[in-house]
């Protein structure tokens, strides 16, 4: 974990806490840079000891978290950048990773982001539709460039996970029917500036089993002989983002299993693999720092109250998702609370029934797990700034985002002549 208590006082690294709330203000996310650098590093040794001399590359997710610090942090360590956005491309470039690394996935690209990725020349384009192939095409016969692309395919594997977050059923929106992709294969091979050099696929991102991968990764070494059979030459598998962490009582594999299971399936296809972990870099390296703004006791509950709230980390409300919540100092759990925030929704609760310390207004808790989709989820709901966002490496810390103000959001809004 990226904190531990240290003298009754939770610690990232060697920063305590509390100093970090008291110069910054809550709500505010920390992130540890070593827990950051050893989740990465972790994924790089494990594929290392298996895969063949064709070799690998780690496209971090950017979506997890697109602070330009972490991505740096990431780039330093070798990492590239699995992007879904042209506003991520941007986010990507600015942090360093270099565009050799750059896959571009997603299910709605604009014509816009792509003629950016395609000047850029990127890494690869993961192709998620039809019309989106042939938009490339007239884009890079326009542009007079060679786009790599591979066409990430749906194999119709139940990855169990939330509904919300599962991408690998037939009833997803991402991906094309694995079924119809020697079709598209061929369509390729006849278009114009394109080369279809690679399978992509993608279940989601928080597996806590080894089997659904397996099956899904098995059909898809089965469309590559098959691929190959037809007389498509393909050189690289993109296998989509990496294994599930634990938020409360998930148990992951281990990393040295799940690279076993790339080198077995996929090993003797003699590709290039590619691999996007997100959640699995960043989640379990960040907290979100909040204050207790009252306790209330209402008829049947005891409600704790604090300064974050859905708009900081709507995880909880979206997905029903569960985030520890540990005091800022050490003691013995003994009151049931449902933890809530301040924005104006039944919706805005974090916990339900969880035993915590006895707290009052003023004390200082850490949201935990919650590198990972949390402040690139954030919104302004109930006019609320942002919340700043800061780095640790060992008894160091800076400010990486600040805080926004009222003043900021409104900024932004215009009144017409004829309203005012």
């Amino acid at each position: 974990m990226a904190t531990q208590y240290r003298n009754n006082s939770l610690c990232m690294e060697e920063v305590a806490l509390d100093k970090i709330a008291d110069q910054f203000g809550t709500p505010v996310y920390c992130y540890s840079a070593d827990r950051i650098e050893k989740n990465f590093n972790a994924y790089r040794k494990a594929l290392g000891l298996v895969m063949p001399d064709s070799g690998f590359t780690i496209c971090y997710a950017c979506k997890a978290n697109s602070n330009l610090a972490v991505l740096r942090l990431l780039q330093k360590q070798g990492a590239g950048a699995d992007i879904v956005s042209g506003g991520e491309l941007y986010r990507a470039l600015k942090g360093g990773i270099p565009v050799s690394k750059i896959v571009f996935s997603g299910v709605g690209k604009s014509e816009a982001e792509l003629e950016e990725a395609i000047r850029r020349g990127l890494f690869q384009i993961n192709v998620e539709s039809e019309p989106e192939l042939e938009m490339i095409s007239r884009l890079a016969v326009r542009l007079r460039k060679k786009v790599t692309v591979a066409f990430r395919v749906n194999p119709n594997v139940d990855a169990r996970t939330h509904a919300k977050i599962t991408t690998g059923k037939k009833e997803n929106k991402f991906g094309v029917d694995i079924r119809q992709a020697p079709a598209l294969y061929a369509r390729a091979k006849k278009l114009p500036g394109v080369e279809a050099a690679g399978v992509a696929v993608h279940i989601g991102s928080q597996l806590t089993s080894l089997a659904p991968f397996r099956k899904a990764y098995m059909r898809v070494a089965e469309l590559v002989k098959t691929l190959r059979k037809q007389g498509h030459n393909i050189t690289r598998v993109d296998l989509g983002g990496g294994i599930g962490i634990t938020y409360k009582d998930e148990t992951p594999p281990d990393l040295s299993l799940y690279a076993a299971m790339v080198r077995d399936v996929i090993g003797p296809l003699s590709v290039h693999v590619i691999i996007e972990p997100g959640r699995s870099i960043v989640g379990d390296a960040g907290v979100l720092l909040s204050r207790v703004v009252q306790v209330k006791k209402g008829r049947d509950k005891k409600f704790l109250i604090l300064d974050a709230a859905m708009n900081d980390l709507m995880r909880p409300s979206l997905y029903g998702a569960y985030h520890a919540i540990t005091p800022f100092k050490k003691a013995k759990a003994k009151t049931l609370y449902d933890v809530v925030g301040p924005v104006c929704e039944t919706g805005d609760t974090f916990l339900i029934d969880e035993k915590l310390p006895e707290l009052k207004a003023g004390d200082l808790v850490a949201i935990m797990t919650s590198g990972a989709y949390g402040a690139v989820m954030s919104s302004n709901y109930n006019t609320r700034p942002l919340a700043a966002e800061v780095l640790v490496k060992g008894k160091k810390f800076a400010l990486v985002r600040d805080c926004q103000t009222v003043e900021d959001i409104v900024a932004r809004d215009k009144i017409p002549g004829w309203v005012a």
